[in-house]
């Protein structure tokens, strides 16, 4: 095929690289001429309130490690090697909320998480430490295979002489964003860069004007020949410009005149648009606008949906490559059947605690939730079995539907059995008598009945 040869390629046949990794070309200028990347994306307000929510949503989820019983249910695998790291430590320097929230901050700045897996003689999983994105690069080896460049730093540790190591990808843990592969992830600031550069173009004219003295610049007119004008300009600079000297009163002599040239921030919509890349941020990381500090279309009554859709649609599509990812590299292909990863954020589902308790008074007389179950997702002390506290209860107006009728055969004198027809009880025709006793008498052998 000649020249064509190289570019069709099966995707499971790829050379030396991954075609997403090549694309950081991204990054870089914007067309407002603002440099963009994921350090001075940062020093935007919005960017660094989208980005501190959700890398702190994530790592404060409660993390577990679980077993299938083999009753068909789950149980939490606290004796498991994996439970202690991803739930306390996974390393002896860092908690389980700032490692997470150190990697969920690489995911959303540059599209991809990394972080080294160490294991012992047997195997097993005895640490984790997060890597930097922009000293990681993915390839292939010649048969295919992935593998991983990383760029080591005398910052990492004194030992270091910024060596590059190759890891293999059983040895990495890798979290990657959205991207064109499946593979590498591409920076959200990247794609974004434009409506970025644009907020930061915002504020940057925003401190000048007030730093101008909040005035329009403009031309000093003079009559006449001025000698030396670099003075004369500084010299009104350095009296009325800057914030400190706003609203100075100007004194002009020679017939001299002030003429304003700049349109005023008002005509240039100034506010309107601070405003609007706000929203443009936020909707980049998909965070409802309540949360960034932006209450224009929020109220009482919608803002606990609001919260309840960003759980939903904004924290679980993470949670799920959280979760996929770490079962794919931290648990042993033998053990996938058995064990499996999984953050709980059935607390931020909750609700307020009156919606909790409406929810909770169902489950309770429905009987698909005891007193324990109940306490356990409050965070409250069980109450000991002999007491009642793992009963399940229904009310007593219910039964099964095959049993519909049974009263009604109880109260015609008909012979009845019960289900498991231990017991059969036959009820004699009134004899007329509706007196309190004979309907005390009946109401009784109808409980046996039910009983």
């Amino acid at each position: 095929m000649g020249i064509l040869s190289g570019i069709f390629k099966a995707r499971d046949k790829p050379v030396n690289a991954t075609s997403g990794s090549s694309y950081r070309f991204f990054m870089g200028g914007s067309t407002s001429g603002k440099p963009v990347n994921e350090r001075s994306a940062m020093q935007m307000t919005a960017v660094y309130s989208c980005v501190r929510i959700l890398s702190e949503a994530v790592a404060s989820i409660p993390l577990h490690v679980y077993r299938y019983n083999d009753e068909g249910g789950k149980e939490k695998a606290i004796d498991h090697p994996l439970y202690f790291l991803l739930h306390d430590e996974p390393n002896p320097e860092m908690t389980s909320f700032v490692f997470r929230e150190t990697l969920m901050t690489h995911l959303l700045l540059w599209g991809n998480a990394y972080a080294q897996i160490i294991r012992n003689g047997k195997g097993e999983v005895v640490a984790l430490y997060p890597l930097m994105l922009n000293r990681m690069t993915v390839d292939r080896d010649e048969n295919g295979r992935l593998y991983y460049t990383y760029n080591t730093s005398r910052d990492d540790a004194p030992t270091m002489k910024g060596s590059m190591v190759k890891l293999d990808s059983t040895d990495v843990l890798h979290i990657p964003g959205l991207g064109f592969d499946g593979l590498v992830g591409y920076s959200p600031i990247a794609m974004a860069k434009n409506a970025i550069g644009m907020a930061i173009a915002c504020e940057e004219y925003g401190a000048k004007f007030f730093a101008n003295g909040a005035a329009p610049s403009g031309v000093l007119e003079h009559p006449g020949t001025i000698k030396d004008p670099a003075r004369l300009r500084d010299s009104w600079t350095s009296t009325f410009g800057g914030s400190s000297n706003a609203h100075k009163v100007a004194v002009l002599e020679e017939g001299m005149k002030y003429t304003p040239i700049s349109i005023s921030p008002e005509q240039a919509q100034f506010l309107e648009t601070r405003k609007f890349q706000i929203n443009e941020i936020a909707r980049i990381f998909r965070v409802p606008p309540h949360m960034v500090g932006d209450l224009e279309k929020s109220s009482f009554s919608n803002i606990e949906q609001q919260s309840l859709e960003f759980v939903k649609y904004t924290l679980d599509p993470w949670v799920s490559r959280w979760e996929q990812s770490m079962i794919r590299s931290l648990i042993p292909g033998a053990d996938k059947a058995k064990y499996f990863i999984k953050f709980n954020v059935d607390g931020l589902l909750r609700g307020d605690y009156q919606s909790r308790m409406n929810g909770y008074a169902i489950g309770r007389q429905n009987g698909w939730m005891s007193a324990n179950d109940i306490r356990e997702l409050e965070d409250l002390d069980r109450i000991p079995a002999e007491e009642g506290g793992d009963l399940y209860l229904i009310n007593g107006n219910m039964t099964k539907l095959k049993d519909a009728g049974i009263f009604a055969d109880a109260d015609n004198g008909k012979e009845v059995s019960t289900d498991e027809n231990e017991e059969v009880l036959e009820l004699e025709e009134s004899d007329g008598n509706s007196g309190e006793n004979s309907v005390s008498e009946r109401d009784n052998r109808r409980g046996k009945l039910v009983r």
